[in-house]
């Protein structure tokens, strides 16, 4: 089986249609979970992102959802093989996803493809593009979900991000932290990892860059991720 190695856990990834990515790995770390209780993670794949929040918040009650029946499988094997294996995982569609109380904070590495060329696959299709899923379900999904003080936290690229950003926030939500993300010093932006809620404010943007010129990891990235990189 091939998997990705964590410091505190390791993630199989072999019957899963996403992998382990950096994008998973970029918001697993960067979402804040400040204060909060409880936590969804919407298309959990490999339980990737539940596990990340486990480790930096162990107190916290996670509960993942997965539509695709083979990576749902994966994710109960990967959470629990890892120190945290009561983290809550449920085969569904989070349309049809219902709970007794609202989350502090939803997570979710979206599918974000639309009306792009489709490959053979069913299952990477589903995992990759926005017919099962569309933004609008998904926003849709976290008010249904949250209550007052809620934050909903992704990642998309920088394309699909702007396109988020303007439905959310004609279905009344605010964008409170931006984080835009290159790959080098000249590359173009091209990630947004943001952060929603019901309260406005003033927005708090930043620049991440992942690697230096010379390939190396910069200091930035090194610090939000250290905890989890092996080598690192």
């Amino acid at each position: 089986m091939s998997g990705f190695t964590f410091k505190q856990f390791k993630v199989e990834h072999d019957k899963c249609a996403m992998k382990v990515s950096t994008d998973g790995i970029l918001l697993g770390a960067w979402a804040n979970l400040n204060g909060a209780q409880s936590l969804l993670d919407i298309g959990t794949g490999t339980g990737l992102l539940a596990l990340m929040c486990k480790q930096r918040s162990s107190g916290l009650a996670i509960t993942a959802v997965e539509v695709d029946e083979a990576a749902y499988n994966q994710a109960l094997k990967n959470c629990a093989s890892s120190p945290w294996p009561n983290i809550n995982i449920e085969h569904t569609t989070i349309q049809s996803f219902e709970h007794a109380k609202p989350f502090d904070v939803v997570i979710s590495n979206p599918p974000y493809f639309n009306n792009s060329l489709k490959g053979e696959s069913d299952t990477r299709n589903t995992a990759r593009h926005t017919d099962g899923l569309s933004f609008d379900e998904l926003i849709n999904a976290f008010k249904r979900l949250s209550h007052s003080g809620s934050r909903f936290s992704l990642i998309l690229p920088s394309i699909e991000g702007a396109l988020f950003i303007k439905l959310a926030t004609q279905n009344g939500l605010y964008l409170n932290v931006h984080c835009q993300v290159k790959a080098t010093p000249n590359k173009d932006i091209s990630r947004s990892l943001m952060t929603f809620s019901y309260v406005k404010s003033d927005i708090e943007s930043s620049i991440l860059c992942i690697r230096n010129l010379d390939n190396s990891y910069t200091v930035d990235y090194v610090a939000l991720c250290k905890a989890f990189y092996l080598k690192m």
